[in-house]
Protein backbone atom coordinates (compact mmCIF):
# COMPACT_ATOMS: atom_id res chain seq x y z
CA UNK A 1 0.00 0.00 0.00
CA UNK A 2 1.49 3.24 -0.53
CA UNK A 3 0.22 6.17 1.59
CA UNK A 4 0.60 10.21 1.14
CA UNK A 5 1.48 11.87 4.28
CA UNK A 6 0.95 15.39 4.38
CA UNK A 7 2.00 17.49 7.41
CA UNK A 8 4.71 20.32 8.08
CA UNK A 9 5.54 18.97 11.24
CA UNK A 10 8.98 17.19 10.61
CA UNK A 11 8.61 15.19 13.71
CA UNK A 12 4.93 13.93 13.25
CA UNK A 13 6.23 12.56 9.77
CA UNK A 14 9.25 10.71 10.86
CA UNK A 15 7.55 8.86 13.92
CA UNK A 16 4.68 7.68 11.76
CA UNK A 17 6.89 7.00 8.61
CA UNK A 18 8.43 4.59 11.12
CA UNK A 19 5.23 3.10 12.15
CA UNK A 20 4.02 2.32 8.47
CA UNK A 21 7.27 1.15 7.21
CA UNK A 22 7.60 -1.62 9.91
CA UNK A 23 4.85 -2.59 8.61
CA UNK A 24 5.43 -2.51 4.77
CA UNK A 25 3.32 0.19 3.85
CA UNK A 26 5.33 2.55 1.85
CA UNK A 27 5.08 6.34 2.80
CA UNK A 28 5.57 9.19 0.50
CA UNK A 29 5.56 12.67 2.27
CA UNK A 30 4.79 16.51 1.58
CA UNK A 31 4.89 19.57 3.59
CA UNK A 32 1.93 21.42 2.46
CA UNK A 33 -0.45 20.93 -0.58
CA UNK A 34 1.60 22.12 -3.32
CA UNK A 35 4.22 19.11 -2.51
CA UNK A 36 1.43 16.64 -1.87
CA UNK A 37 -0.40 17.59 -5.58
CA UNK A 38 3.74 16.81 -6.54
CA UNK A 39 3.47 13.71 -4.77
CA UNK A 40 0.04 12.62 -6.41
CA UNK A 41 1.20 13.53 -10.09
CA UNK A 42 4.17 11.49 -10.10
CA UNK A 43 2.35 8.20 -8.29
CA UNK A 44 -1.76 7.47 -7.19
CA UNK A 45 -1.69 6.80 -3.79
CA UNK A 46 -4.14 3.83 -2.19
CA UNK A 47 -4.89 6.90 0.74
CA UNK A 48 -3.65 10.07 1.83
CA UNK A 49 -3.24 11.50 5.76
CA UNK A 50 -3.52 15.35 5.51
CA UNK A 51 -3.23 17.42 8.07
CA UNK A 52 -5.67 20.08 9.07
CA UNK A 53 -3.42 23.14 9.54
CA UNK A 54 -1.03 22.81 6.69
CA UNK A 55 0.66 26.34 5.80
CA UNK A 56 -0.54 28.08 3.03
CA UNK A 57 -3.80 26.02 1.48
CA UNK A 58 -4.94 24.66 4.65
CA UNK A 59 -6.05 20.89 5.04
CA UNK A 60 -9.45 21.76 4.81
CA UNK A 61 -9.30 23.62 2.13
CA UNK A 62 -7.20 20.82 0.25
CA UNK A 63 -9.08 18.12 1.06
CA UNK A 64 -12.32 20.05 -0.57
CA UNK A 65 -10.61 20.13 -3.95
CA UNK A 66 -9.45 16.62 -3.67
CA UNK A 67 -13.16 15.45 -3.35
CA UNK A 68 -14.07 18.05 -6.25
CA UNK A 69 -11.35 16.62 -8.68
CA UNK A 70 -12.45 13.78 -10.69
CA UNK A 71 -9.12 12.83 -11.05
CA UNK A 72 -8.94 12.61 -7.29
CA UNK A 73 -12.44 11.91 -5.33
CA UNK A 74 -11.46 8.37 -5.10
CA UNK A 75 -8.84 8.53 -3.26
CA UNK A 76 -9.83 7.76 0.82
CA UNK A 77 -8.44 10.88 2.84
CA UNK A 78 -8.17 10.89 6.69
CA UNK A 79 -8.26 14.40 7.95
CA UNK A 80 -5.59 15.24 11.13
CA UNK A 81 -6.51 17.88 13.12
CA UNK A 82 -5.09 19.18 16.96
CA UNK A 83 -7.97 21.94 16.82
CA UNK A 84 -11.94 21.59 18.44
CA UNK A 85 -12.53 23.64 15.26
CA UNK A 86 -12.50 21.24 13.63
CA UNK A 87 -14.90 17.92 13.85
CA UNK A 88 -16.87 15.03 12.47
CA UNK A 89 -19.21 17.48 10.72
CA UNK A 90 -16.52 19.85 9.06
CA UNK A 91 -15.10 16.50 7.78
CA UNK A 92 -18.09 15.28 6.36
CA UNK A 93 -18.76 18.58 4.83
CA UNK A 94 -15.40 18.74 3.03
CA UNK A 95 -15.40 15.34 1.95
CA UNK A 96 -13.25 13.49 4.30
CA UNK A 97 -13.12 9.97 4.69
CA UNK A 98 -12.31 9.65 8.12
CA UNK A 99 -11.61 12.68 10.64
CA UNK A 100 -8.82 11.83 13.46
CA UNK A 101 -8.59 14.39 16.31
CA UNK A 102 -4.48 14.59 17.70
CA UNK A 103 -2.60 13.66 19.82
CA UNK A 104 -3.48 9.86 18.70
CA UNK A 105 -2.36 6.25 18.19
CA UNK A 106 -0.30 5.90 15.05
CA UNK A 107 -1.75 2.33 15.18
CA UNK A 108 -5.02 3.00 16.06
CA UNK A 109 -4.78 5.31 12.38
CA UNK A 110 -2.88 2.14 10.42
CA UNK A 111 -6.64 0.26 10.99
CA UNK A 112 -8.12 3.71 9.87
CA UNK A 113 -5.78 3.91 6.72
CA UNK A 114 -6.11 0.30 5.58
CA UNK A 115 -9.89 -0.03 5.91
CA UNK A 116 -10.53 2.79 4.05
CA UNK A 117 -7.57 1.93 1.32
CA UNK A 118 -9.59 -1.45 1.31
CA UNK A 119 -12.82 0.31 0.63
CA UNK A 120 -14.45 -0.77 3.75
CA UNK A 121 -16.16 2.97 4.83
CA UNK A 122 -17.99 3.85 8.20
CA UNK A 123 -17.75 6.13 11.15
CA UNK A 124 -15.26 8.45 11.27
CA UNK A 125 -12.61 7.25 13.50
CA UNK A 126 -12.48 9.14 16.86
CA UNK A 127 -10.47 8.78 20.22
CA UNK A 128 -12.67 7.24 22.91
CA UNK A 129 -11.67 10.62 25.11
CA UNK A 130 -9.82 13.57 24.67
CA UNK A 131 -6.46 13.56 24.95
CA UNK A 132 -3.98 15.62 25.99
CA UNK A 133 -1.08 17.20 23.87
CA UNK A 134 1.76 15.83 25.59
CA UNK A 135 0.67 11.98 25.52
CA UNK A 136 1.37 11.94 21.65
CA UNK A 137 4.73 10.83 22.47
CA UNK A 138 3.44 8.26 25.37
CA UNK A 139 1.20 7.30 22.16
CA UNK A 140 3.78 6.76 20.15
CA UNK A 141 6.15 4.42 22.67
CA UNK A 142 3.51 1.94 22.99
CA UNK A 143 2.82 1.77 19.35
CA UNK A 144 6.55 1.29 19.22
CA UNK A 145 6.86 -1.69 21.67
CA UNK A 146 3.48 -2.80 20.71
CA UNK A 147 5.36 -3.15 16.87
CA UNK A 148 8.89 -4.61 18.20
CA UNK A 149 6.63 -7.32 20.12
CA UNK A 150 5.09 -7.97 17.17
CA UNK A 151 8.48 -8.32 14.64
CA UNK A 152 9.44 -10.20 17.73
CA UNK A 153 7.21 -12.96 17.40
CA UNK A 154 7.16 -12.80 13.19
CA UNK A 155 11.02 -13.36 13.74
CA UNK A 156 10.69 -15.74 16.22
CA UNK A 157 8.07 -17.55 13.51
CA UNK A 158 10.31 -17.23 10.61
CA UNK A 159 13.10 -19.02 12.72
CA UNK A 160 11.04 -21.93 13.62
CA UNK A 161 10.22 -22.29 9.81
CA UNK A 162 13.51 -21.93 8.49
CA UNK A 163 14.66 -24.82 10.94
CA UNK A 164 11.55 -26.89 10.24
CA UNK A 165 12.81 -26.10 5.97
CA UNK A 166 16.44 -27.44 7.08
CA UNK A 167 15.60 -30.23 8.64
CA UNK A 168 13.38 -30.96 6.56
CA UNK A 169 16.39 -31.05 3.76
CA UNK A 170 18.55 -32.57 5.94
CA UNK A 171 15.94 -35.74 6.23
CA UNK A 172 16.14 -35.24 2.67
CA UNK A 173 20.08 -35.89 2.15
CA UNK A 174 19.48 -38.67 4.18
CA UNK A 175 17.11 -40.53 2.17
CA UNK A 176 19.60 -40.05 -0.33
CA UNK A 177 22.22 -41.39 1.74
CA UNK A 178 19.96 -44.21 2.97
CA UNK A 179 22.58 -45.98 5.82
CA UNK A 180 23.09 -42.40 7.46
CA UNK A 181 19.82 -42.35 9.35
CA UNK A 182 19.60 -39.30 11.58
CA UNK A 183 23.47 -38.74 11.28
CA UNK A 184 22.70 -34.69 10.72
CA UNK A 185 20.66 -35.09 14.17
CA UNK A 186 23.34 -36.76 15.85
CA UNK A 187 26.44 -34.61 14.57
CA UNK A 188 24.86 -31.53 15.07
CA UNK A 189 23.94 -32.84 19.17
CA UNK A 190 27.38 -34.15 19.13
CA UNK A 191 29.31 -30.71 17.94
CA UNK A 192 26.99 -28.31 19.86
CA UNK A 193 28.51 -30.28 23.23
CA UNK A 194 31.95 -29.94 22.27
CA UNK A 195 31.81 -26.16 21.18
CA UNK A 196 30.18 -25.50 24.61
CA UNK A 197 33.27 -26.55 26.07
CA UNK A 198 35.98 -24.98 24.25
CA UNK A 199 34.34 -21.89 21.99
CA UNK A 200 30.43 -21.38 23.55
CA UNK A 201 30.08 -18.22 21.55
CA UNK A 202 29.90 -20.69 18.35
CA UNK A 203 27.58 -23.08 20.18
CA UNK A 204 25.00 -20.12 20.30
CA UNK A 205 25.31 -18.87 16.75
CA UNK A 206 22.76 -19.77 14.97
CA UNK A 207 24.93 -19.80 11.37
CA UNK A 208 27.23 -22.25 12.60
CA UNK A 209 24.14 -24.45 14.20
CA UNK A 210 22.68 -24.39 10.21
CA UNK A 211 26.12 -25.15 9.27
CA UNK A 212 26.44 -28.24 11.52
CA UNK A 213 22.95 -29.68 9.82
CA UNK A 214 23.42 -29.06 6.84
CA UNK A 215 27.56 -30.26 7.06
CA UNK A 216 26.71 -32.89 3.59
CA UNK A 217 24.10 -31.16 1.61
CA UNK A 218 26.71 -31.02 -1.59
CA UNK A 219 26.18 -34.76 -1.24
CA UNK A 220 22.96 -34.04 -3.31
CA UNK A 221 25.45 -33.26 -6.23
CA UNK A 222 26.95 -36.36 -5.52
CA UNK A 223 26.08 -39.77 -8.00
CA UNK A 224 23.77 -42.57 -5.74
CA UNK A 225 26.39 -44.78 -6.97
CA UNK A 226 29.76 -43.38 -5.10
CA UNK A 227 26.98 -42.52 -2.33
CA UNK A 228 25.92 -46.23 -1.84
CA UNK A 229 28.85 -48.23 -2.87
CA UNK A 230 29.34 -51.36 -0.49
CA UNK A 231 33.02 -51.45 -1.38
CA UNK A 232 35.78 -48.81 -1.50
CA UNK A 233 35.97 -45.99 -3.99
CA UNK A 234 38.17 -46.09 -6.94
CA UNK A 235 40.38 -42.79 -6.56
CA UNK A 236 38.22 -40.89 -9.40
CA UNK A 237 35.16 -41.78 -7.03
CA UNK A 238 36.92 -40.85 -3.85
CA UNK A 239 38.23 -37.56 -5.67
CA UNK A 240 34.33 -36.94 -7.05
CA UNK A 241 33.39 -37.23 -3.43
CA UNK A 242 35.46 -35.10 -2.06
CA UNK A 243 34.02 -32.32 -4.12
CA UNK A 244 31.02 -32.47 -2.09
CA UNK A 245 32.33 -29.73 0.55
CA UNK A 246 32.99 -27.25 -1.93
CA UNK A 247 29.18 -28.08 -3.91
CA UNK A 248 27.42 -27.93 -0.25
CA UNK A 249 29.42 -24.32 0.00
CA UNK A 250 28.21 -23.04 -3.58
CA UNK A 251 24.71 -24.33 -2.71
CA UNK A 252 24.23 -21.85 0.19
CA UNK A 253 26.90 -19.32 -0.21
CA UNK A 254 23.41 -16.89 -0.69
CA UNK A 255 21.71 -18.11 2.48
CA UNK A 256 21.66 -15.06 4.48
CA UNK A 257 21.54 -17.38 7.74
CA UNK A 258 24.51 -19.35 6.79
CA UNK A 259 27.07 -17.03 5.84
CA UNK A 260 30.23 -17.18 8.09
CA UNK A 261 30.61 -20.00 10.62
CA UNK A 262 28.07 -21.70 8.79
CA UNK A 263 29.86 -21.90 5.16
CA UNK A 264 32.88 -22.37 7.38
CA UNK A 265 31.37 -25.14 8.57
CA UNK A 266 30.01 -27.02 5.21
CA UNK A 267 33.55 -26.06 3.29
CA UNK A 268 36.09 -27.11 5.77
CA UNK A 269 34.53 -29.99 8.04
CA UNK A 270 36.97 -32.52 6.11
CA UNK A 271 40.23 -30.76 6.62
CA UNK A 272 42.90 -32.43 9.42
CA UNK A 273 44.98 -30.49 11.99
CA UNK A 274 47.81 -31.74 10.09
CA UNK A 275 46.75 -30.64 6.49
CA UNK A 276 46.26 -33.60 4.75
CA UNK A 277 42.62 -32.76 4.90
CA UNK A 278 40.23 -31.57 1.71
CA UNK A 279 39.56 -29.17 -0.05
CA UNK A 280 42.13 -26.70 1.02
CA UNK A 281 44.48 -28.51 3.15
CA UNK A 282 44.52 -25.84 5.43
CA UNK A 283 46.70 -27.33 8.90
CA UNK A 284 46.00 -26.44 12.44
CA UNK A 285 44.10 -23.56 13.49
CA UNK A 286 43.73 -22.32 10.42
CA UNK A 287 40.86 -24.27 10.11
CA UNK A 288 38.24 -22.65 11.24
CA UNK A 289 37.11 -23.90 15.01
CA UNK A 290 33.44 -24.68 14.57
CA UNK A 291 35.00 -27.18 11.41
CA UNK A 292 37.38 -27.96 14.12
CA UNK A 293 34.77 -29.25 16.27
CA UNK A 294 32.53 -30.73 13.82
CA UNK A 295 35.49 -32.86 12.58
CA UNK A 296 35.57 -34.64 16.29
CA UNK A 297 31.72 -34.84 16.04
CA UNK A 298 31.38 -36.45 12.30
CA UNK A 299 34.08 -39.06 13.03
CA UNK A 300 32.65 -40.18 16.35
CA UNK A 301 29.06 -40.05 14.19
CA UNK A 302 30.54 -41.60 10.92
CA UNK A 303 32.51 -44.78 12.98
CA UNK A 304 29.55 -45.46 15.42
CA UNK A 305 26.97 -45.64 12.50
CA UNK A 306 26.58 -48.76 9.69
CA UNK A 307 28.03 -47.97 6.37
CA UNK A 308 27.80 -49.29 3.38
CA UNK A 309 31.24 -51.03 3.68
CA UNK A 310 30.97 -51.89 6.99
CA UNK A 311 29.39 -52.55 10.17
CA UNK A 312 29.17 -49.78 13.14
CA UNK A 313 32.46 -49.90 15.50
CA UNK A 314 31.95 -50.28 18.93
CA UNK A 315 32.00 -46.51 21.03
CA UNK A 316 34.15 -47.45 23.14
CA UNK A 317 36.66 -48.43 19.98
CA UNK A 318 35.43 -45.05 18.13
CA UNK A 319 36.77 -42.94 21.16
CA UNK A 320 40.06 -44.69 21.37
CA UNK A 321 40.37 -43.86 17.49
CA UNK A 322 39.83 -40.08 18.37
CA UNK A 323 42.38 -40.08 21.10
CA UNK A 324 44.98 -41.63 18.74
CA UNK A 325 44.12 -39.14 15.82
CA UNK A 326 45.30 -36.12 18.40
CA UNK A 327 47.56 -33.83 16.66
CA UNK A 328 46.95 -35.53 13.64
CA UNK A 329 43.53 -35.81 12.19
CA UNK A 330 41.97 -33.69 14.96
CA UNK A 331 42.42 -30.70 17.20
CA UNK A 332 44.05 -31.91 20.25
CA UNK A 333 42.00 -28.82 22.53
CA UNK A 334 38.66 -30.59 20.52
CA UNK A 335 39.93 -33.71 21.59
CA UNK A 336 40.23 -32.91 25.44
CA UNK A 337 36.58 -31.83 25.08
CA UNK A 338 35.37 -34.68 23.79
CA UNK A 339 37.28 -36.36 26.90
CA UNK A 340 35.32 -33.94 28.92
CA UNK A 341 31.98 -34.52 27.64
CA UNK A 342 31.89 -38.19 26.46
CA UNK A 343 29.66 -39.26 29.08
CA UNK A 344 27.14 -36.36 28.19
CA UNK A 345 27.94 -37.63 23.90
CA UNK A 346 27.01 -41.31 24.73
CA UNK A 347 24.16 -39.99 26.59
CA UNK A 348 22.69 -38.29 23.69
CA UNK A 349 23.03 -40.59 21.35
CA UNK A 350 21.47 -42.95 23.50
CA UNK A 351 18.40 -40.65 23.11
CA UNK A 352 18.32 -40.29 19.98
CA UNK A 353 17.95 -43.73 19.38
CA UNK A 354 14.96 -43.97 21.44
CA UNK A 355 13.37 -40.73 19.87
CA UNK A 356 14.16 -43.02 16.21
CA UNK A 357 12.89 -45.91 17.76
Amino acid sequence: MRLLLVDDDDGVRALLRATFEAVDVHVAEARDADGAELEIAAARPDAIVLDAGLPGRNGLTFCAALKADPETHHIPVVLLSGSADADDVIAEEIGADAFVLKPFSPLELLAVVERLAGGLHGMPFRAERKRLPDEQLLLYARDLRHLLEREREQRRLLESAYHETVTALASALESKDTETSAHSQRVHHYAAELAREIAPEIAEDPSVQYGFMLHDVGKIGIPDEILQKPGALTQPERSLMETHTVIGEEMLRGVTLLRGGGLEVVRSHHERWDGDGYPDGRPGTDIPVAARVFAVADALDAMTSDRPYRAAAPWDQAGREILAQSGRQFDPMVVQAFVEREPLLRRIRAELAVLAA
